[in-house]
This record gives structure tokens, sequence and C-alpha cells, in this order.
């Protein structure tokens, strides 16, 4: 809190005696640096300090409730371009799971776990493919919306159904230890990697879920620098990358605990979690694009890097 405090002290003071010399809008975006500075440096701290995992969880499961709702259709543009990319060929052959064909009754069967599942958009990208869909998500309010969707489609439970839950929890709730919770074919985190305040032990945990020889995948972003530029990268592009966010895109900011994982990184944390046979890693399309992102005024559009990474459990 102290530290805190100073931060705001000097940010204060220093704004002050640089009004003098920046215009209106100058000053704002110098404040919105300093503020994401800020951040960044305790999000690096937090690698090296305890991590409050129960603030976390709440503040994703109190933001996630808060914008179920008009999620689908807020990013409806980015959500189909992930569907269309990960439905090709090439990326399903990358994943490398015992598909279903389009033959009836499918000649096998495969399950899929879709944790931190959202609205279901890993779920409808994978469903021609696999013969059952389970997901998982903190927020209630996400898990109705999926479950709606899948009965709008005329799918029974037993084809597609989500449950409200935290897998990470150090206690799982009773409900999650059920029989079909477990032995999954194949399980995929769609950008909830970097919402996780310890993304070794959910690869643990969700890996904990598969049957041997199940595959662990993770689509996410790959690292960058809180605006968008990948790690190492020059930052001499002038300020299209510093302008600030609307209200609902900054608070989706305060969830996040991760500015995306290298290579490395993330092979690393597949190993570690007895998840990272045959372990392969690729990017997804030339960058997503996050749609409606500014203040009036400003940047309209975010685009992102994403890589998918996928392990086999020994």
């Amino acid at each position: 809190m102290i530290r805190s405090y100073y931060h705001i002290l000097f940010v204060v003071l220093l704004s002050s005696i640089l009004g003098i010399y920046f215009g209106g809008t100058e000053l704002a975006e110098f404040e919105y640096r300093i503020k994401v500075l800020v951040k960044n440096s305790r999000l690096k701290m937090a690698g090296h300090t305890h991590t409050h995992d129960g603030d976390v969880t709440e503040k994703n499961r109190e933001h996630w409730d808060t914008h179920a709702s008009t999620y689908d259709t807020r990013f409806q543009k980015t959500i189909e371009q992930l569907i269309s990319i990960i439905q090709e060929d090439r990326t399903l052959s990358f994943i490398g799971a015992n598909w279903v064909t389009e033959t009836s009754p499918p000649e096998h069967t495969i399950k899929l776990l879709d944790y931190a599942c959202g609205t279901g958009l890993i779920t409808r990208a994978l469903l021609p493919t696999i013969t059952r869909a389970i997901g998982i998500d903190l927020s209630s309010s996400m898990v109705s919306q999926y479950n709606a969707r899948a009965s709008n489609q005329g799918l029974s439970p037993s084809e597609m159904f989500a449950h409200q839950g935290n897998l990470l929890s150090s206690e799982p709730a009773p409900e999650l230890e059920i029989e079909e919770l477990y032995q999954f074919d194949i399980a995929v985190v769609g950008l909830g990697f970097h919402h996780f305040s310890n993304p070794s032990l959910a690869a643990r945990k969700i890996g904990e879920r598969l049957k041997k020889g199940g595959i662990l995948a993770v689509v996410d972003f790959e690292s960058h620098d809180g605006y968008g530029n990948p790690h190492g990268h020059g930052h001499g592009h002038g300020h299209e990358h510093h302008e600030q966010l609307n209200e609902q895109a900054e608070q989706a900011r305060e969830t996040v605990t991760h500015h995306g994982f290298s290579e490395e990184e993330i092979k690393k944390i597949f190993v570690d979690a007895g998840v990272g046979a045959d372990f392969g890693y690729m990017v997804l399309g030339k960058g997503i694009v996050f749609h409606g992102t500014g203040v009036e005024g400003g940047r309209k559009d975010m685009k992102r890097a994403v890589f998918m990474a996928r392990g086999v459990k020994l």
C-alpha cells in the first residue's frame, strides 16, 4: 500500500510539472504510459513474490459475470476469426487428436474439456470433430451463456454442457470430482492462461483430467510489453500502440496476470506439468484483431499475436 501511495504521488507531482509544457492530450497519454509501466513492474514483481490467487480469481469472476451477456456480440468478429483459424486443416493436424469424421454414427468417441470456456469459442470451433464437449468456467454467467447456446443448437447435455467451478482451487468443489470430468481425450484453454495467477499449476491440474496419451492445447498471446509490442521490439512507432483503452477494456486488463508467453516459457510449463511429450508450438494466422477497444477519438482496434501450443500427457 505504501509503495502504491508513493507511485501515485510521484505521478501527480510529475504530471503537474510537465503540464506546463504538455497539452492536455499529450499529458493524458503520458499519465497513461506511467500507469502501465507501474502495472508492468508489479506484474514482474509478482513473479518473485506471493500472489494472492483468491484476489485474482474473484476479480476474474466478477468481471466476466458482468460482461458475459454482451461478450459474443462485442467480440463477434474476433471470435469468428479464431474459430476459422482453429478449424483449418493445418491447425487440426497440428493439434493431432483422433478427430471424428462425418461418418454417422462416429466410429469412436472423443471428449473435449474446454477449460475457462467462456461462452464456448473453443467448443464451437471443435464441435464438428468431437463427440462430446464439457466446459468449466469460474463465471456462472459465462456458463449460462455456454449452456444456452448448446440448447439453442438443439444439443443435449450429453453432447455439450458446462459446469461452474475452479479446477485450480486447493479444494475443488465435490461436483467437479465426478467421473465424467476425468479421462478427457483433449483439453483446450482458449485465451485463459494469461488470466491465471499460476499457469504452471493450471497445466498440472488440467493435465490430471486427461487420459494417458491425452492432449493439452493452449491458445494465448505471444509475449508482449503490455501495449501489444513483442518483447525486444523497437518502440519507435509513434503513439499508436499507447492510446488509452475504453473503460471495459481497462477493466479486462485488471484481470490479466501475464503479458503473454514465449515459446520457451510455455514449453517449460507443459513439461513440468507432465504434458510436454511431443510438444509443438505454432503462431495462429497473422494476428488476432480485437475490435472497439479504444476511447472516443482513440484506437478502435487492437491486434495481438496469438499462438497455439500442444503437448501429450505421459
